[in-house]
């Protein structure tokens, strides 16, 4: 496993965080990298002349809070819950949740839940209110912690990604399964206890407690199989649910990364070859990066190059396996993927300042903000069991990033407590509901067809492909205006599914300075 076992798995525009850890956690991990930029809630006096409505029904407490880097006022408040709620009694876990108040004197009834992407990101600690404008006028903005991230008992380990390391330690080609015991051993927790469903039936609690009866859900990437869930156990509770990154019931992280993952890349040689001044630049450039890829199998390459963030120059050692799980990660966003071709232009002539550049000069703020152990809770229990590694091999099969990303959380999860899940849980989640699906056409983790195969058995839903977006489409203004336009609805019937006519992949980079006019 390299450098971690994940990869954060968030990059639309304006920006994707790095510096993550690489490996099988790339597939939903990084979830709404369109809004990479995450921050922690700190409290502190709320800005003056903003305040929700009483609301007779809430039970718990709230105070103002601030969002690091957003001006919104805030109030943020705890929930107890049982960590095993079956038997109700033992350990007790407090559960963030922050409530952004409507600017509306008179707000709509029912709030607009995020639920983050990952598994393991927290909720509040994603920087989205200038997304959900439209919105925020008139309904709340509620985000909760899901326990197990963030400020709701978080499942933390700085030995499966720590921050500020040397670039040997960075791009070291390690498994990281044998830190696993060493990072349970600083949880105060049962890790079998921190699953989907059981989150879901907090999240209610605290929809509950916070007095909504209905709530429209926004789910981004792994926050879609998490709407989904909650959809199942809780439908009187929802009134509109948008998922943006459809992961379905069906798919399983991450089993079909390297075919996804390949299929994105496809897609972007073949723009490549047909501009002509990508083309121009960059010629031959799949069968070049093939090449780079049979020398790096056959010899890792020996780097020598200054750290960018320190100056200090630093010899290190690139796999085949470690340059593919970055590359898969630059995937997620199509401004970040438009540096791509330039990349793999140098890489070829044995340049490793570009790759270098793009792996570390984006932030890791999701990287730091995700809780990896929150990650092997949930794929050990709901994804893991359900494939075998010859399913890994098969799925991989013909693709330039193969199997390792499944076989790894194979093994990881090999050394994991064994979990359960619900009777039927990975069967489809079939709903009235009325339901927004939005998909990128250029997403490397969940393309447009995981959104189909969601929409088979949502009977009130529209699919929407936004053209030129990766992974998340709140980038698009048109993808907002539908968000907007659902609530406001309060269902699908009679909205368009164009959206982002004309969008198309961003121009190549053929210098850092920028693409040719």
């Amino acid at each position: 496993m390299t450098g971690g076992i994940f990869s954060h798995p968030l990059a639309t525009s304006p920006g994707v965080p790095a510096g993550r850890p690489r490996g099988p956690w790339a597939p939903l991990a990084l979830a709404v990298l369109a809004l990479a930029a995450c921050s922690r809630s700190s409290e502190g006096a709320a800005p003056a002349g903003a305040g929700a409505v009483a609301n007779p029904e809430r039970r718990m407490a709230l105070k103002p809070c601030r969002l690091d880097g957003v001006a919104a006022q805030t109030l943020c408040g705890t929930l107890e819950v049982f960590e095993d709620r079956a038997a109700a009694k033992g350990r007790k876990l407090s559960l963030r949740a922050v409530v952004v108040p409507a600017l509306a004197a008179q707000p709509k009834a029912d709030p607009l839940f995020f639920l983050a992407g990952g598994p393991g990101q927290a909720a509040s600690r994603t920087r989205i209110l200038p997304a959900l404008e439209r919105i925020r006028r008139q309904r709340d903005i509620v985000f909760v912690d899901q326990r197990g991230t963030g400020d709701s008992h978080p499942l933390d380990c700085d030995a499966l990604n720590p921050s500020r390391v040397s670039l040997a330690e960075r791009f070291a080609d390690r498994d990281d399964a044998d830190v696993l015991p060493r990072c349970r051993k600083g949880w105060d927790a049962d890790e079998r206890l921190y699953t989907t469903s059981i989150a879901m039936d907090d999240l209610d609690d605290v929809r509950a407690a916070l007095g909504y009866g209905q709530v429209n859900l926004w789910g981004v990437s792994y926050g879609t199989r998490a709407a989904l869930v909650y959809m199942r156990q809780h439908p009187e509770r929802v009134r509109t649910a948008i998922l943006d990154g459809v992961a379905p019931m069906g798919q399983y992280l991450p089993l079909y990364a390297a075919r996804d993952g390949q299929r994105a890349l496809d897609l972007l040689l073949e723009a490549c070859a047909k501009d002509a001044v990508c083309a121009t630049a960059y010629p031959d450039l799949r069968a070049r990066t093939e090449a780079l890829l049979a020398r790096l199998e056959a010899s890792p390459a020996k780097v020598r190059l200054p750290h960018p963030r320190t100056g200090v120059t630093e010899d290190f050692v690139l796999t085949r396996h470690v340059f593919l799980s970055e590359l898969f990660s630059l995937l997620y966003s199509p401004e970040v993927a438009s540096l791509v071709p330039l990349m793999l232009d140098r890489a070829a002539k044995d340049d490793w300042t570009s790759f270098v550049a793009l792996s570390l000069g984006l932030t890791d703020e999701v990287a730091r903000t995700t809780s990896r152990g929150m990650f092997l809770a949930v794929v050990c229990a709901e994804d893991a069991p359900f494939f075998t590694e010859a399913d890994a091999e098969r799925e991989a099969k013909g693709t330039w990033f193969g199997p390792r990303m499944a076989l790894e959380v194979k093994k990881a999860c090999a050394r994991w407590p064994g979990s359960t899940v619900p009777k039927a849980f990975r069967e489809p989640v079939v709903s009235d509901i009325p339901t927004l699906l939005l998909s990128g056409e250029l997403d490397p983790v969940t393309p447009p067809a995981w959104g189909e195969e969601a929409k088979r058995t949502l009977s009130r839903s529209l699919h929407v492909v936004v053209p030129g977006l990766g992974h998340n489409t709140v980038g698009a203004d048109c993808a907002r205006s539908l968000m907007a336009e659902v609530l406001t609805r309060g269902g699908v019937e009679g909205l368009s599914p164009d959206c982002g006519k004309g969008l198309k992949r961003p121009p190549f980079f053929t210098s850092f300075a920028g693409p040719v006019p």
